[in-house]
């Protein structure tokens, strides 16, 4: 049986328009419908915004079965779709699906990885692809999550969705094996490594190991006890006197 988690007043509605939702909105409510394949038309209906949040304010968020109480009669349905303020993030707009017991669902759960991956201690990277999935299953079965266990991934081993264990009464109905989760090699660290200078032969005097830091290429380093030249430009350094005879 069925487990119903909230309950949502709502009132019928038999016109529309941007008129009618407008004066719906300055009345504190809000235009909403209810479809589904074994209705026979769609149902228009208004209902409070903040009841809708209050609603699906459980740990299943969206997939929140809702008791939905119109007049007198009520119905099982899930908040499928909503529109709301891109500035405020009011409300504007909600869209309910029809559910029934004995008929599955499409729907997405979060997904969840667990325990530590052996590629992690090894020095790899454990990287989740998938955040939610897609997945039927029947409004009872209808999970919070799907728990992953990674423990056994190594370094540069995937895990797919087929490899992924459903809960009871949940099918992945995918055609593509996708991958959920992959435990990465770690980037090889690159260090910059400066040659010495090597002497080369036939090459200026200036690339030889002994040229003097700065020199112009091909300028040899000055010999010891020889005199540096001027600057460019700059006076000669006067030379010493000679002594003088007696």
């Amino acid at each position: 049986m069925a487990i119903t988690t909230s309950t949502l007043e709502a009132t019928a509605r038999e016109t529309s328009g941007k008129g009618f939702a407008r004066r719906t909105r300055l009345e504190g409510k809000i235009p909403a419908i209810v479809y589904g394949k074994h209705l026979k038309a769609p149902v228009s209906i208004s209902v409070d915004p903040a009841a809708v949040r209050a609603a699906i304010n459980t740990p299943r968020k969206l997939n929140t079965l809702i008791n939905l109480k119109i007049g007198g009669s009520s119905q099982m349905v899930m908040l499928k779709d909503y529109q709301q303020d891109p500035v405020t993030r009011a409300l504007l707009h909600a869209d309910f699906i029809d559910v029934r017991e004995t008929d599955q669902v499409r729907v997405k759960v979060p997904l969840v990885l667990v325990g530590k991956a052996v590629g992690v201690a090894e020095g790899g990277i454990l990287s989740q692809q998938r955040r939610e999935i897609e997945v039927y299953a029947l409004p009872s079965a209808i999970p919070e999550k799907i728990e992953v266990d990674v423990t056994a991934l190594k370094v540069a081993q995937a895990m797919h969705i087929n490899d992924v264990q459903m809960p009871a009464g949940v099918t992945n109905k995918s055609h593509v094996n996708f991958t959920v989760a992959i435990v990465a090699i770690p980037e090889a660290e690159v260090v910059a490594v400066v040659a010495a200078p090597v002497a080369v032969e036939g090459a200026p005097a200036g690339a030889a190991a002994g040229a003097a830091p700065g020199a112009a290429p091909g300028a040899a380093a000055p010999a010891a006890g020889d005199k540096a030249a001027p600057a460019a430009g700059g006076k000669a350094a006067p030379a010493a006197a000679a002594p003088k005879k007696k």
